[in-house]
């Protein structure tokens, strides 16, 4: 069991898994008008609501960040095969590769872009990345419980599958000649990115089938990682959408 927090994240679960929820924890000084509709959606959810002082919620969540809210949750049951998860996606699937990622704000924020892109499957190695944490979660705004996301052992081999399955993988390099938009993001498509500042490793560059960059037109260099996984999924979704 561990704790969830934040008005976004623990509304997601409500929404998506209320069985896995114990009981929701919420600041007994806060009665404005958000925390009225939260509880209107407990009090819906049937799961147990109880009201804690400030301090206490705090020392609950690990965090005074909670906005008057935590609940005391079971880990939901995590993708463990990506086959698995290809096989239900109807249409050509879209998967984000995450070569090292270790910034959890980073993480939460492209989970929050990758659903609402519709990736249907985020992966990221083992040993060299975050995992899904009470920061990631309270970032992601609830797609934490959303996009399957699924940490393997060697991201290299993951990726040759991938490709083994008719996938076109496509990583982010700045040196590269072509742009985003020309790449066909209609095919099924995986999307690398690298870790903040290093970029991509040498072997998972060299798995890729295509390289692309995001044309930087003023003095900065890069982007974040976050906020540039938002503008290559973004343009899948104007492909695909102008396709279908």
């Amino acid at each position: 069991m561990k704790a969830l927090y934040g008005f976004h994240a623990v509304g997601a679960r409500l929404r998506a898994a209320p069985a896995s929820v114990h009981a929701v924890y919420v600041d007994a000084g806060r009665r404005d008008a958000r925390m009225q509709q939260f509880l209107r959606k407990v009090e819906a959810s049937g799961v147990a609501l109880k009201t804690l002082g400030a301090e206490r919620l705090a020392a609950l969540a690990g965090t005074d960040r909670h906005q008057g809210v935590v609940a005391q949750v079971d880990d939901l049951p995590s993708a463990h095969d990506v086959h698995a998860v290809l096989d239900a996606v109807e249409g050509p699937p879209l998967v984000l590769a995450l070569d090292g990622v270790t910034d959890p704000h980073n993480l939460g924020a492209i989970l929050r872009t990758a659903d609402a892109a519709g990736v249907h499957l985020v992966i990221a190695p083992k040993d060299r990345a975050v995992g899904l944490n009470p920061t990631v979660a309270r970032v992601a705004s609830g797609a934490a419980e959303t996009v399957p996301y699924l940490m393997v052992t060697n991201l290299v081999r993951s990726l040759g599958e991938l490709q083994d399955r008719g996938l076109w993988v496509m990583g982010t390099d700045e040196a590269s000649a072509d742009e985003v938009y020309a790449a066909n993001w209609t095919q099924p498509a995986v999307l690398v990115m690298g870790a903040e500042g290093a970029g991509m490793r040498r072997l998972v560059r060299e798995t890729c089938d295509q390289l692309l960059k995001i044309p930087m037109l003023g003095a900065v260099e890069s982007l974040n990682v976050s906020v540039a996984a938002g503008v290559c999924l973004y343009e899948a979704v104007r492909q695909r959408r102008t396709a279908s």
